[in-house]
């Protein structure tokens, strides 16, 4: 039988703390969450590899270290209420429960939506509200949001959500070009956000975030 918990250790101490993450609430929540529970029941032995996990549809689970880095940025405290874009299977919106006081995990597959609302009850997440919809629109009826994290690669940022950003919020988003992108950590005041690179990482283009065609005469 397969020791996932020493596995979960492995990824800490191999993938997480050599990336400089050691925020106790980023640590406990990744060595507690049993990532295998939210990937697909084909690939759970490959739950811990540290490279992006594939999904259906050109979607991936992001690797242990892009999300632990993306955390770590965005420094999420307990009071606070997080929109987590493109959750996938439910994995990131997991991790992050055990750090705010409340999660709005935004998936638009219905097949992905159903097995992470399964794995986050089975998980005993329960300030996660699972809000199945096109992941480009958000969830504004819940916002605005303290902070937001987008689970995926994306080419720009939809006003839409950006507005879903509160005043003093905090994004992070991993911003492609080609095969080569990097996560960037904005902050929002007086209505507009202002990035800053933080980290190189990689991923697909999340559906809805390319960017549009220039027109051309």
């Amino acid at each position: 039988m397969t020791d996932f918990a020493a596995r979960r250790t492995m990824m800490v101490d191999t993938q997480v703390r050599p990336s400089d993450v050691t925020k106790f609430p980023i640590i406990d929540a990744m060595l507690t969450v049993r990532r295998e529970d939210f990937v697909p029941s084909g690939k759970r032995e490959a739950a811990y590899m540290g490279e992006n996990l594939p999904l259906d549809k050109n979607r991936v689970i992001l690797e242990p270290r892009t999300l632990a880095k993306m955390l770590d940025s965005l420094d999420i405290a307990n009071g606070e209420l997080v929109l987590d874009i493109g959750a996938g299977l439910g994995y990131s919106s997991a991790v992050i429960a055990r750090m705010a006081e409340a999660v709005v995990a935004v998936e638009e597959d219905e097949d992905f939506a159903r097995d992470a609302q399964d794995a986050l009850t089975e998980a005993g997440a329960d300030n996660v509200i699972l809000h199945t919809g096109p992941l480009r629109e958000g969830a504004a009826q819940h916002g605005p949001y303290d902070v937001v994290l987008i689970q995926g690669g994306i080419s720009e940022l939809p006003a839409v959500i950006a507005e879903q950003v509160k005043d003093g919020g905090r994004i992070a988003a991993l911003f492609m070009e080609n095969a080569l992108g990097e996560v960037r950590i904005g902050r929002k005041q007086n209505g507009q956000i202002s990035w800053r690179m933080a980290f190189n990482a990689s991923a697909p283009v999340l559906p809805g975030f390319a960017r549009a065609p220039a027109f051309e005469l």
